[in-house]
This record gives structure tokens, C-alpha cells and sequence, in this order.
């Protein structure tokens, strides 16, 4: 232990994982410490299900109609992963999806009026979808041929829209779109949590509804992926990846003091040892007193013995619901995967309700969403703070992560990942240029 490391990183979660990978491809000497016996932190998937009840304390065993307690891999924290986004690219170009299968996701739905329908996010389901009238399908489809050319590089594409200067709603205007459509673009296909998009600038929206359409077009169910055996595979792959360039792992260390010395830190004590380095990588849970509290999401993991109703069967999609549909702030996210990922028993689905807290009854919010899911098998309720760092690492050359937001989806997750590195190095994330390092060290054959 009384060694000297560039980097050391303390919890396994997701985005720790990630830049531990990136730090030691980066030639970084890294020590990455948990307290936990297992990987994932925060964001770990949970077996067998007899762990789930006791972390839940929910008293007596799974009933035997749960099947075999290792058949289950429950995610803590759902989400699902843009087929053309940011952790995608991560995955392939650090090559750590040679330890991972995903699956496509069957389908997107969007809520409306109390009933669930398909996204459409292409011309041809924009003309067949129910989710409007005739003379608004036309309208949409000239919005999605839009979204679609547009290029900030050649001013015809645009049709007189500054990118930079006009807002979003001026958009909508232009295209005469009307509220419902407006919610399920904003919100399904553009990912916003909450409508204050809507007064900045048009070029953020545009580039999401594009990611959404790219990613959509690689498999053609929907945009979204999601790796067998669950969400837990993820940080495991990562950790594999720092591993084989030198990184150093030890699960169930308890971490007893962070040394810092003139406002710096300089090492974390363990054991009674202490661990030099010249920078921390840590989740908010090792640094209470450098964080704020920045509000509070529910998640509500749901057992079901049957698909969602009106998803055509689906054994996996998600469902969002539109703030403006239930008169809320933030959108609600249902995320539903089964035994076909080898995350649940045979027959078993798996539905996650999200979204962030705004009431002092926060079941009550999200009932719209278990309404779509009754009958309920058994349910796990939690409610977490989230937190975001106060102290940006400058001068401590501490630097934590933010905690999983609600969303579905891990985009912003990797907006932390790339915020942290920039303020790790001073440089921009950038994809190509770790692909080039990890193929200098290996040669391109690995």
C-alpha cells in the first residue's frame, strides 16, 4: 500500500470505473479501492433476489413463484444505452465490449392522455402513428426531414433558423407543431427531463433528436441497448480494461481518512497504511463535506409476471412519460427488461419506475406509472439523495462524480465523465485520440 500513484479512485460505480480505465490506457499509475465486496456501487445490478429483499428489508424469503434466487440480476439504477451515443463509442473504442453481449431494447412509448404508444421517431411512423392527426403527421414529417439535414455548415440546409440564436419553441412555431407533439419530440426523442429547453438555443435539441434518429437507424426497434446479465457487467468491463494496462483493484478496503496537505490531497489512509497520489477520483458517498445536495429521485423496481399492457408483448422497452401529461416538473421513466437479458427467472420482467422527487409523497408521483404496470409481483421502493460536487478539484485535485440522475439513459452520465477529465487534464475527452493510445501500447491487432 505504501506505494505512489498517479490517480487513486475510490468506489466502483459506473463513471469511476470508465475513468479508471481511461486514466491507466492514459499510461497513468492507477489504485482504485471499494469499500463494497462488489462492483457497481450505486449503480451494482443485485443477486440472487434473497440479497434484494434483505437490502430492501423486506421481511421472509422470495416466494418460490420467483423462480431460483441466482436467476436474478437486478439493477439498482436503470438505464439503458444510446445505440449511437457516448458510452457506446466508449465500449468500442476501448474494445471493453469484447467482455459484453448486449441486446436491442423492443421498443420506445411515449404517454399520452392515459395511454401508452409507440415513438415514432422516422417519416414512415410518423405517417402511421396514432399519436396524431392526419395534417399533424405531415407537419412532423417536414420537422423530422429538417432535424435530420440540417448542417450548421451549409446555411440552405437550415431554412433561415440561426442555430445559435433561435430557440427551440421558435422551431416548433416554424413548424406549426402542437403541444402534444411538441412533449413527445422534447421529451422521447430530444431526452429533456423538463421544458426548459424550450427558451434556449434550437442547436443542443437538434443534435439529440439526431442521436436518437442514428441510433434508432442501427437496429431499427428503438435506439436503446442493454447488456446481458444486467447494468453490473458494465463497471466490471471497465475495471478488466485498467486492469490489463496496470491498473491496481481492491475490493473491501475500508477507507479511513483522505490526507491532504496545503489544501491538496496527497494520499487515502487504509488500514492503518497510507497510499500516496497526486490526484482522487471518488463518488460523493467518500467526500460528504465537498458536495450539495442537488434534490432527490424515487426509483420503484417492480416483479411482474406478464409484459407491459399495449407494448405488443414486448419483453423489453421504455416508457416515458411527459411532465405536461401529469402535471409535474420532470418527466417520470419506466425502464422494463426480463429473463430474455439473463437479468430475471423465466416468465419474469423486471419494470423500474424513476423520477425526480418533487413532493413530500413521492409514491403518490409516480403512480401514473405503476398503473401501467398492475398486476405488481413485489415492490422495492427507494428514495435518494442526489448529489453534485461543490469543490471542482482545482486546487484539491479531488474531483467527484455527480450521482445518477433519473434518466434512462447513460448520455448524461458521460457529459460527468468527459467534465471530469477535462478538469483531470486540462484536455477535452477525446474518443479518437484514446483509441490511438490504447493502439500505440497493444498495436491495432488487439
Amino acid at each position: 500500500m505504501n506505494e505512489e500513484y498517479d490517480v487513486i479512485v475510490l468506489g466502483t460505480g459506473l463513471t469511476e470505473c470508465i475513468l479508471s480505465g481511461i486514466m491507466s490506457v492514459n499510461g497513468k499509475k492507477v489504485l482504485h479501492m471499494d469499500r463494497n465486496s462488489y462492483y457497481g456501487g450505486e449503480s451494482a445490478s443485485i443477486t440472487p433476489m434473497e440479497d434484494l429483499y434483505k437490502r430492501f428489508n423486506i421481511p421472509g424469503s422470495p416466494p418460490e413463484s420467483m423462480g431460483r434466487g441466482r436467476d436474478w440480476n437486478v439493477d439498482l439504477i436503470p438505464k439503458f444505452l444510446m445505440a449511437n451515443g457516448q458510452l457506446v463509442k466508449m465500449l468500442l473504442f476501448t474494445e471493453v465490449t469484447r467482455y459484453l453481449d448486449f441486446k436491442v431494447i423492443e421498443g420506445s412509448f411515449v404517454y399520452k392522455g392515459g395511454k401508452i404508444y409507440k415513438v415514432p421517431s422516422t417519416e414512415a411512423e410518423a405517417l402511421a402513428s396514432s399519436l396524431m392527426g392526419l395534417f399533424e403527421k405531415r407537419r412532423f414529417k417536414k420537422f423530422l426531414g429538417f432535424v435530420a439535414n440540417a448542417d450548421e455548415n451549409d446555411p440552405k440546409t437550415l431554412e433561415g433558423v440561426d442555430l445559435k440564436k433561435t430557440t427551440m419553441l421558435e422551431v416548433y412555431k416554424k413548424f406549426d407543431l402542437g403541444q402534444d407533439v411538441i412533449d413527445f419530440t422534447g421529451h422521447a426523442l430530444a431526452l429533456y427531463r423538463t421544458d426548459e429547453y424550450l427558451q434556449q438555443p434550437c442547436w443542443e435539441a437538434i443534435n439529440r433528436i439526431k442521436l436518437y434518429s442514428e441510433s434508432l437507424a442501427r437496429y431499427g426497434k428503438s435506439p436503446y441497448l442493454y447488456p446481458l446479465y444486467g447494468l453490473g457487467e458494465l463497471p466490471q468491463g471497465f475495471a478488466r480494461l485498467s486492469a490489463i494496462y496496470g491498473g491496481t483493484y481492491m475490493l473491501n478496503k475500508p477507507i479511513e481518512d483522505l490526507v491532504f496537505e496545503n489544501g491538496k490531497i496527497v494520499g487515502v489512509k487504509s488500514e492503518g497504511e497510507v497510499a500516496r497520489c497526486k490526484q482522487l477520483i471518488c463518488d460523493p458517498s467518500y467526500v460528504p463535506n465537498l458536495v450539495t445536495k442537488v434534490g432527490q429521485v424515487i426509483r420503484v423496481i417492480c416483479i411482474l409476471s406478464h409484459p407491459i399492457k399495449n407494448t405488443n408483448d414486448a419483453n423489453s422497452c421504455q416508457i416515458i412519460i411527459p411532465q405536461n401529461q401529469v402535471n409535474r416538473k420532470s418527466d417520470i421513466y419506466v425502464c422494463m427488461i426480463s429473463y430474455a437479458h439473463n437479468v430475471a427467472a423465466q416468465g419474469k420482467y423486471i419494470a423500474i419506475v424513476s423520477t425526480t422527487v418533487e413532493t413530500n409523497d413521492p409514491e403518490k408521483e409516480i403512480r401514473p406509472a405503476l398503473d401501467l404496470l398492475e398486476p405488481i409481483e413485489q415492490k422495492f421502493v427507494s428514495v435518494s439523495d442526489m448529489f453534485a460536487p461543490t469543490d471542482l478539484g482545482t486546487v484539491s485535485q479531488v474531483f467527484i462524480s455527480r450521482t445518477y440522475d433519473p434518466t434512462t439513459h447513460f448520455e448524461t452520465t458521460c457529459d460527468d465523465i468527459k467534465d471530469i477529465y477535462k478538469r483531470m487534464t486540462g484536455s477535452e475527452f477525446d474518443f479518437e485520440e484514446m483509441k490511438r493510445k490504447k493502439d500505440d501500447i497493444y498495436g491495432d491487432d488487439k
